[in-house]
């Protein structure tokens, strides 16, 4: 895919972004703190607390680690630092690295941080556990002596009771006083022991700290503007990424060489996509905005149907046009040509292109009627700015006939005349048996004759007045249809042999590409049309007749080739027609 086909993929699926990045900077703003946290991954310094040598026999590392994961510990390291608690907490994580030895690991925003808390945490385990073993090594002598003066008590009692004692009892009470003097040498010793532990350091930090850049996370940045940011830009990859898989799963027409390929039909006009306000303007863009670049759209739309339709719709008027008179000649002489708009699907902008298209021939100084054939939803009345009323319903339905200048109005477009749909309670479809003698006699109060039409996949209105027409363009809008669709629209107007002028696709971003050039160019260089052949007696219905082979006819017709369809060997007849022959 091109880049420009990127970024119109973009910008039709703008809302999807939109809400991908809305969502991602609410969840961003919900997950990360409103305060200026630290990024706790950015540094990371380690240090490691060893006994002190000659104390590996006293100290106990199970001690020392469940001392130094407690809170005293880290209350004293934010005093020192002047730092919440919490924040300390959060930031440290202690393990054992070997039976004698303990791992402080630390994170912080920068590396002297980092190392300030790893430093204080340190001295803080080895200060408090000095502390810690100065008060518990206090309470152990206290104990000590106090065993010292119940055992001395005991040695003195001894002595007084050895002198008055026989010779046999002193040998007795001499084993007795050697065992108490021991006893007392040894809880001497221990005290000596504990004063002496008390008063020098139990552990120490082993070596230097190591600090080490850790790299850090956007989402725990110092500055919560970053931290959205960062979510906006991931909502937007977000939004992309789910707007080409979107793109790549929508089959829906939208460009030329698509609409080309579904249709087997050449696309002769592209509408651009009109903004919201011009779609609801209740006038044709022709008019109401003549210099708009939708409205030019339309006008190119005529000059192909007037250079590629049927013969009779290139007839000349001159620059300062033709009498009433000669018009009346002319279409006596030569019936106007009668094009069908119609389109697949609902929604294709049908109405809407017969009321530009009729105000654009109008412009070249030609008499336009329009027919609405729309009996199901009939809406040209609204583009023209006149009320509804009596008009083709009634004209089909009736026994008898009545005159055409009794339901033709004029519109507010110069030179555009208008029959409405009409009110009607009968079957759609039955309507259109009568459309052969109506459409004769229409063709003789106006120099073209455009009829909008039902949705050829929705009735069969549009099938069956195809037979009457003497050529169709299909409207498609840009993203309606579905390949398949066209594929059986192209497949129903394969079986009449009316020429179809082509597809007029609608809602686009333009023309582009080497077709669009090529469009130009044979606009710019045709070559004159040559008179168009006498026409088929009026009110026949006559299908068009096959096209001849090129051997058989030095002179074959003008027009492109994709303008002519290939006739059935026998006429066409309509799905009602069909019906009533089975009733008989």
């Amino acid at each position: 895919m091109e880049p420009a086909n990127h970024f119109t993929v973009l910008r039709r699926y703008w809302r999807l972004l939109a809400g991908c990045t809305a969502a991602a900077l609410l969840v961003g703003f919900l997950l990360t703190p409103a305060s200026d946290a630290v990024d706790t991954a950015k540094w990371q310094c380690k240090a490691a607390i060893t006994p002190v040598a000659g104390a590996g026999d006293v100290v106990k590392a199970d001690q020392v680690l469940s001392y130094a994961q407690g809170s005293d510990v880290a209350n004293a390291a934010a005093k020192k630092l002047n730092v919440p608690a919490a924040s300390v907490s959060s930031r440290r994580t202690v393990t054992a690295a070997s039976a004698q030895m303990l791992t402080f690991t630390t994170t912080g925003p920068t590396q002297q941080s980092c190392m300030d808390l790893a430093s204080a945490l340190a001295d803080a385990t080895i200060n408090g556990y000095a502390s810690e073993t100065l008060k518990s090594a206090d309470e152990q002598i206290k104990r000590a002596q106090d065993q010292l003066k119940e055992q001395q008590g005991q040695v003195d009692e001894l002595n007084r009771a050895y002198p008055k004692a026989n010779s046999a009892d002193q040998a007795r009470l001499k084993v007795q006083i050697d065992s108490a003097n021991s006893q007392i040498a040894k809880t001497l010793d221990r005290i000596a022991t504990l004063r002496s532990t008390s008063q020098t350091d139990a552990i120490q930090q082993w070596g230097s700290i190591d600090a080490k850049e850790a790299g850090g996370s956007l989402l725990s940045s110092p500055s919560r503007g970053l931290r959205l940011t960062l979510a906006v830009v991931l909502g937007l990859a977000l939004g992309v990424v789910a707007a080409l898989m979107l793109s790549r799963m929508d089959t829906r027409l939208r460009g030329r060489n698509s609409t080309e390929e579904a249709f087997n039909l050449p696309v002769i006009g592209e509408v651009p996509l009109l903004s919201r306000r011009l779609r609801r303007t209740r006038e044709p863009l022709v008019v109401a905005r003549p210099s708009d670049p939708g409205a030019e759209a339309y006008r190119s739309l005529r000059s192909t149907l007037l250079l590629t339709g049927p013969a009779s719709l290139s007839a000349q008027f001159g620059e300062g046009g033709i009498s009433q008179a000669e018009r009346v000649s002319r279409r006596l002489a030569e019936p106007s040509p009668v094009i069908l708009v119609m389109s697949g699907r609902s929604g294709d902008g049908r109405t809407t292109t017969v009321a530009n298209l009729a105000a654009a021939l109008a412009e070249t100084g030609r008499e336009v009627l329009v027919l609405d054939c729309d009996f199901r939803s009939p809406q040209a009345h609204v583009h023209f700015g006149i009320s509804d009323g009596p008009g083709m319903a009634e004209l089909l339905s009736g026994e008898q006939l009545p005159k055409l200048d009794d339901l033709i109005r004029r519109t507010n477009v110069e030179g555009v005349r208008l029959i409405t749909g009409g009110n009607t309670n009968a079957y759609p479809a039955a309507l259109v048996l009568r459309a052969g003698e109506v459409l004769r006699r229409a063709r003789r109060h106006a120099d073209v004759v455009l009829i909008d039409s039902s949705p050829l996949l929705h009735a069969n209105d549009a099938y069956d007045l195809v037979q009457h027409a003497d050529a169709v363009l299909v409207t498609v809008m840009a993203g309606n249809v579905k390949p398949e669709q066209a594929d059986r629209v192209s497949e129903l107007l394969s079986r009449t042999g009316v020429p179809v002028a082509g597809v007029a696709l609608l809602g686009t971003d333009g023309p582009s590409g080497r077709r669009a050039r090529e469009a130009v160019r044979a606009v710019a260089t045709a070559p004159a049309r040559p008179a168009a052949p006498a026409a088929p007696a009026a009110g026949t219905g006559a299908q068009p007749a096959p096209a001849p082979r090129a051997a058989e006819d030095p002179d074959p017709p003008t027009g492109p080739s994709w303008a002519r369809r290939r006739a059935s060997e026998a006429p066409v007849e309509t799905t009602m027609q069909l019906r009533l022959n089975e009733d008989l």
